[in-house]
């Protein structure tokens, strides 16, 4: 049994289009820092933060999917590996706004100075 060689070029190279546009788009809102994503609150946090949390975790699922090979695998086994890092960061963003926060709150108004 002879075994074809299926070249993955075309594939390679829109995972590094797509990976490239989004990247571009991060490092254009990081120089311009829109006024209205920059000054716009939700949760405590800008909205220019939220966007590059979001990107940043869609990059890290798509990184995963392409060159884990997650895309040709079965729901259950894609679910089983993507479910709990999804969580982990959504814990993770969580707990650092969090306690993030409430060092921001003890420095602003407290006596203690920022010495760092």
């Amino acid at each position: 049994m002879a075994h074809e060689h299926v070249s993955n070029t075309k594939r390679i190279w829109m995972v590094f289009g797509i990976l490239s546009v989004v990247t571009i788009i991060e490092v254009i809102f990081g120089i311009f820092k829109p006024a209205m994503l920059h000054d716009t609150l939700l949760f405590q946090m800008n909205l220019l933060n939220w966007l590059f949390i979001g990107l940043t975790i869609y990059k890290a699922y798509y990184i995963v999917w392409a060159f884990m090979h997650l895309e040709g695998e079965k729901s259950n086994l894609r679910w089983s590996i993507v479910a709990p890092v999804v969580f982990l960061i959504i814990y993770l963003v969580f707990i650092l706004l969090v306690e993030g926060n409430y060092i921001f709150d003890v420095f602003k108004s407290s006596q203690i100075k920022w010495n760092f």
